[in-house]
């Protein structure tokens, strides 16, 4: 007959590291070969231990970073073969030509061999990259941080297993254009991802590179950080890894460099630099809080095989600040109010138990139902096998009927065979073993079907009304963490999955603690929230309760007067701005005639003088000084007192202590950010250039961005009622 001679070799991607100075470029290493991997890191490692004399380990490098995966898509290694027929049960040779297009067999069995293909690539990529890494830096008291996708599909191998042996898995998450909020939909499903590994695997920290951007050089405050932030604590993550914090050698250049065109621009030369230990405050104190015991979730969720958890939900917005999408809490198909872990075959294979009807993990996690993705219709049959002994244990199981399996090696006839048993006809509600199947039904149907009660729920004031929620559970107690997704303030009422216990209202921004109002019922409280816009406060469930009820009494604020007239405002100076104007009211720096002025960037003091009257003062009344609108971080001192630091909305500061009856001086500091005054610097003329930029973020003609203390300044009242 007719043959085709196929001749078949393989060559290199030709893909560098990068980004890298001249002299530390080269090729990318072998990632699928255990001894390449191996010579590569150990020398790499060895330069690091000559650089630091030995100052590795318990004491000095402690971690190693892995980023996100930029080095393309390697498909082969020397020893590809013999690792495929180990693998696999098979030889790789006679279907060798459907890595060219050719059909061997059927299109049926050369799909299902790609299929296997594609797994022993991903199973050498985690093996004999990721796991062995893990083993080189424990040898030499190491461990290691672990990004993979970010988002899409970066490379043939699945997301948890890369992250499943690291010290702390990690993730990505983008800011949105500078100083506008909002974050791209896609590093949601990154986030999640490494909190499940985490919480599966027993690391407990997640950690994330945090607040990464690719404009809007300098443009961003504590305030139009924290919306993306808090939607990095709502997937998970409990540790920030901000970056970036470019070096800055040289004070005198400001505000100096930077990696590129990308950010954060988070350095000591940073115009808030100063303050940014009320923003750093924050951020320990909400992962302080969401790193005490464990993660409360009521659904582990298999989404199968050939495909990633960031390009099966990284597309899912979820009407996060800046974004038109309508609210959305959860990723997968799991309802509002039940938390959710993901799960890889890896995970389903040896890390899922069965025992008093939930689903467990050795780490500690404890889950009410296995939902099973539409993706894996398509399922190994030994991820079929361990879910049908995960039934007959006891656990409850949800999703569609699986129909075949996608590999090769795998005995048809048996998937089918136990799919039948399991799933039945594929439709409704049936009993396997010790367990029980929702065949081709919603994971909101099985929840419903066994009384699951949502862990957290609130009343909607408003159609749009969108707050995100991570419970954690304590010795003897509970913490939620309860996050506003919307830019103004609400009054809602949250319903929490706890009895018995009396709840407190614990603010991560300023460390207070109080005690909140609470109805309990059918064995779950209800507490009344107040959320300034973009909040997020801590529910927190640990003292028993004395009675079913709490009521507290309601604050009410009034209004006793608005702050008119001049300000005294100085400048810090060698910026470019006068030492000292008057100003007859509040308003932009931007806007002002003095180029000066309208181009500051910098600390500004503001001071005037004003008259308490006795009226304002009432026993058991607190007094407020609210600056109303403030760009961007705001310093408040009263007769001499410094009150503190006001970086969000709303910007205001208690001032009763401060305030006397009579005459009092009001003096607030307030700091912008760096555009102005590097805009300034480009205008033609210009005598005196203030500011240095290892790269041109901004011309001429470039908007200058809003500053200084915009007001209305006014003095408040609150009272119980």
């Amino acid at each position: 007959g007719h043959w085709t001679v196929l001749r078949l070799g393989y060559s290199l991607l030709g893909i560098t590291n990068h980004p890298a100075s001249p002299e530390a470029t080269g090729l990318e290493v072998d990632k699928l070969s255990r001894p390449a991997v191996k010579a590569y890191f150990e020398n790499y490692l060895d330069q690091y231990k000559d650089a630091t004399g030995g100052l590795m380990g318990k004491r000095g490098l402690q971690y190693v970073v892995t980023d996100s995966w930029e080095a393309g898509t390697q498909n082969w290694t020397d020893d590809m073969p013999a690792e495929f027929a180990k693998r696999r049960g098979y030889a790789i040779y006679p279907w060798l030509p459907v890595l060219v297009g050719h059909i061997v067999e059927s299109s049926e069995a050369s799909d299902r061999f790609l299929w296997d293909f594609r797994k022993t690539i991903g199973e050498l990529t985690v093996e004999n990259h990721y796991d062995q890494l893990t083993a080189l830096l424990k040898a030499r008291g190491m461990g290691r941080y672990t990004e993979s996708h970010e988002n899409g599909r970066a490379f043939i191998a699945d997301g948890m297993d890369v992250k499943r042996t690291a010290d702390v898995p990690m993730s990505a998450m983008w800011t949105g254009r500078g100083g506008q909020g909002g974050e791209p939909a896609s590093y949601n499903a990154d986030i999640r991802e490494s909190a499940s590994v985490a919480h599966i695997y027993g690391q407990n920290l997640v950690a994330a590179e945090s607040l990464t951007a690719g404009s809007g050089a300098y443009t961003f405050s504590p305030e139009t950080l924290k919306p993306t932030a808090d939607a990095e604590m709502a997937m998970g993550l409990n540790r920030f890894v901000i970056h970036t914090s470019v070096h800055q050698p040289v004070t005198e250049k400001r505000p100096g460099l930077s990696l590129g065109p990308f950010g954060q621009w988070f350095t000591r030369l940073e115009t808030w630099a100063e303050y940014a230990k009320d923003w750093t405050t924050y951020l320990a104190r909400s992962c302080y809080m969401l790193q005490q015991g464990k993660f409360v979730a009521d659904v582990i969720y298999y989404y199968g095989e050939d495909s990633n958890i960031t390009a099966l939900f990284g597309g899912v917005m979820m009407g996060m600040p800046g974004t038109a999408a309508p609210a959305r809490v959860n990723l997968a198909d799991v309802p509002a109010g039940h938390d959710y872990d993901f799960a890889s075959s890896d995970v389903v294979l040896n890390r899922l138990s069965a025992a008093n009807g939930r689903v467990t993990t050795p780490s500690g996690m404890s889950y009410r139902v296995l939902a099973v993705d539409a993706n894996a219709k398509l399922m190994p049959l030994a991820v079929l096998r361990k879910i049908r002994a995960l039934v007959q244990a006891g656990a409850v199981v949800v999703g569609p009927k699986p129909t075949a399996s996608p590999s090769l090696s795998d005995d048809q006839a048996e998937f089918r065979k136990i799919a039948e048993e399991v799933w039945g006809s594929g439709q409704g509600e049936r009993t396997v073993g010790r367990g029980k199947v929702f065949a081709g039904m919603k994971t909101e149907d099985a929840l419903k079907a066994l009384q699951v009660a949502p862990d957290f729920e609130y009343a909607k004031p408003r159609p749009d009304t969108f707050l995100l929620a991570v419970h954690r559970s304590i010795a003897g107690g509970d913490i939620y963490w309860v996050n506003n997704r919307k830019n103004r303030a609400e009054t809602v009422e949250a319903t929490f999955r706890v009895a018995g216990k009396a709840p407190e209202i614990w603010h991560a921004a300023t460390g207070r603690i109080e005690p909140a109002s609470y109805r309990t019922s059918g064995g779950r409280t209800t507490v009344p929230l107040r959320l300034e816009p973009f909040d997020a406060v801590f529910v927190v469930f640990r003292g028993g309760a004395a009675a079913p009820s709490r009521t507290l009494p309601e604050k009410v604020e009034t209004r006793l007067g608005v702050i008119e007239g001049s300000w005294e405002l100085s400048f810090q100076p060698q910026r470019g701005a006068p030492a000292k104007i008057t100003l007859d009211r509040l308003g932009s720096w931007s806007h002002s005639a003095d180029a000066g002025v309208k181009y500051f960037s910098g600390t500004a003091v503001y001071t005037k003088k004003i008259q308490a009257p006795a009226a304002w003062f009432q026993s058991g009344a607190q007094l407020w000084l609210d600056l109303g609108d403030v760009k961007n971080i705001a310093e408040v001192t009263v007769n001499g007192r410094p009150l503190g630091v006001v970086w969000k909305t709303p910007f205001r500061v208690e001032v009763g202590g401060a305030l006397k009856a009579g005459e009092n001086t009001l003096e607030v500091k307030v700091t912008n950010l760096w555009v102005n005054r590097i805009v300034g610097d480009m205008q033609p003329g210009a005598a005196q250039k203030y500011t240095f930029t290892s790269q041109q973020f901004y011309r001429a003609d470039s908007p200058l961005l809003p500053s200084g203390l915009l007001g209305p300044v006014e003095i408040l009242r609150s009272a119980a009622r």
